[in-house]
């Protein structure tokens, strides 16, 4: 038990605010938390001694590989898989402590992966590198349930995101498959969020989660390629909504991967796109069956979070960048009629957003938040340097004033805080 808490204990028995009895239950409830956390340390230095026994296996054989006859090139094939089973078997039947398990996993993880590779090479099976991974990931999967590994967990979603760009962008396939590996671990995903909503390791999926996606739509866009900007807003539009979800009410920023890549991810699209030569090189034709389907099951599901919020009362205030994605589909949409009128809207839309973001910032006393706000307006003048003709004296000028405004909102900000918690002294003297 941490000595803080004993003394602390200690000294409430003293001041007769709790009696010997309450002491020693809160004592106990500590050291009945204590026990029941994983060791973590244990737990990555277990992970990471298991990748590098795998590693060290698989050099000493491929060292030696050619010296070895093909029955024994077999057995030894079958071997990492062998001591990955028998390990994991150990670790269930013994119960033994979730360090365990994450390392018994994760052998038997990268085992699974070794033997498939080692049968092929000995029999000379031949293989597209896409079926191997999909074939690695799906022998996998149970392990997930059935140990409750976060490690392989993550090595699964890492896997996953390869394979779609392995089939993807590299092989000009759509990797339909990659949809069903997510939704296999949906459900692990979402026991975290109702079991440990505040671990960090519920923390990082936050982060991979959206990021393996992010990664891996590109690989759905079959017909034209400037509807991928389209799909890439509305997933931002989707993202940043969850993230003002109730659920993410009190989580911190850096706990909120879906809040920041939706709405970094919506400024750099917006900004890209505010560029007038962009929108000429858009050619609006081409487009498939499946780009259809794709953009309206986006934009239903943006619209149905949207509506949702609206459902539970939790979209109290109008927040532009909830909208943002839905705004760009229908620029884009009536940007055949509006012929030359789109860059000028979306540039009205990054102006607009940024002064949200400095109201925003202002009214919650968030600093983070208010110089966000400035600095999309900072990069969005920026970029206008580049396609119009201004002065150097002009230009100059002008980054003098955003210096300025920056200096002037964060001093408002100051004196802003100041006088509250000068009230607040006031109303405790009293």
């Amino acid at each position: 038990m941490k000595s803080k808490i004993a003394n602390d204990l200690d000294e409430l028995l003293t001041a007769n605010v709790i009696n010997q009895e309450v002491k020693e239950n809160i004592m106990q409830y500590y050291l009945h938390k204590k026990d029941a956390q994983p060791n973590r340390l244990f737990a990555i230095f277990g992970v990471l001694g298991s990748l590098l026994v795998g590693l060290g296996i698989i050099l000493i054989l491929a060292h030696n590989w050619d010296d070895f006859p093909r029955s024994v090139k077999t057995i030894w094939a079958f071997v990492p898989l062998v001591i990955g089973q028998m390990f994991v078997g150990y670790t269930l039947l013994k119960n033994r402590k979730p360090a365990w398990k994450e390392t018994a996993a994760t052998f038997l993880f990268f085992g699974i992966g070794a033997s498939i590779s080692l049968v092929s090479q000995v029999y000379n099976i031949k293989g597209e590198m896409s079926s191997f991974l999909l074939t690695w990931i799906v022998l996998a999967i149970p392990l997930i349930y059935l140990m409750k590994s976060y490690a392989v967990t993550l090595l699964h979603l890492l896997f996953a995101t390869i394979y779609a760009c392995n089939l993807g962008y590299f092989n000009s396939d759509i990797p339909w498959d990659y949809v069903l590996l997510i939704l296999a671990v949906l459900p692990v995903y979402l026991g975290r969020l109702k079991t440990m909503p505040k671990a960090n390791t519920t923390v990082i999926l936050h982060w991979l989660f959206p990021l393996s996606v992010l990664i891996s739509l590109g690989n759905f866009i079959s017909g034209n390629d400037s509807l991928g900007f389209v799909l890439y807003i509305l997933l931002f539009s989707i993202f940043y909504n969850i993230g003002k979800l109730s659920y993410f009410k009190n989580a911190s920023l850096r706990g909120n991967g879906y809040l920041i890549l939706g709405s970094v991810g919506t400024i750099i699209t917006l900004l890209i796109t505010s560029f007038s030569w962009v929108w000429d090189e858009f050619h609006f034709s081409n487009y498939t069956t499946q780009d259809y389907a794709i953009t309206i099951v986006l934009v239903i599901i943006v619209v149905g979070l949207i509506a949702n919020m609206f459902r539970a009362s939790t979209l109290k205030e109008f927040n532009l960048f909830q909208f943002a994605g839905l705004i760009f589909t229908g620029i884009y949409i009536s940007n055949a009629t509006l012929v030359g009128l789109s860059p000028l809207l979306i540039n009205l839309l990054i102006i607009a957003l940024g002064i949200i973001a400095i109201v925003i910032g202002a009214k919650r006393n968030k600093y983070s938040i208010l110089n966000y706000g400035l600095v999309i307006i900072t990069a969005l003048i920026t970029c206008r340097f580049f396609d119009t003709n201004i002065s150097f004296i002009v230009r100059g000028l002008l980054f003098m004033v955003i210096g300025a405004g920056f200096f002037g909102a964060n001093y408002f900000m100051y004196r802003k805080q100041s006088q509250l918690q000068s009230q607040l002294k006031l109303k405790e003297d009293e």
